[in-house]
């Protein structure tokens, strides 16, 4: 009964909360961006160069990117394999189970990317607006 109710109102509104989710999701990732480029919200982790460079750049423009729906499949695609990386490397040898080794952040934003990446960029987005055929 509740379900059928839930979908019956909220269903409605599928494309408007996709919308949200993938804007919010690609401006919470920016956020981890500039905090390794540009020093904000508590300053860079830890980490070589090369990497927190390669991170900082995807997460900062790929974040951007999803926020704004623009490039959103590559960018999100980009941004999950990221964030596979980031588990594997950084949070997998620590234990299997994210709830152990502190990478469900990480695992959590490489599905919902994942997810984006095939999704697409939907409506609210600058493609669906300059771009009629993508």
């Amino acid at each position: 009964m509740i379900q059928k109710i839930l979908a019956a109102t909220l269903g409605r509104f599928s494309e408007e909360t996709y919308a949200l989710l993938r804007f919010a999701s690609g401006f919470f990732f920016s956020c981890h961006g500039a905090q390794k480029l540009l020093g904000l919200f508590g300053g860079a982790p830890s980490m070589p160069p090369a990497q927190l460079w390669t991170a900082g750049l995807i997460e900062l423009v790929g974040g951007l990117m999803i926020a704004l729906g623009l490039g959103t499949r590559i960018a999100a695609f980009l941004a999950s394999g990221l964030m596979a990386s980031a588990y594997f490397l950084a949070h997998f040898p620590r234990g299997i189970l994210p709830i152990v080794n502190s990478g469900e952040l990480a695992a959590l934003y490489c599905f919902l990317f994942f997810f984006i990446a095939s999704k697409g960029s939907g409506i609210w987005s600058l493609e669906r607006k300059f771009c009629k055929n993508c």
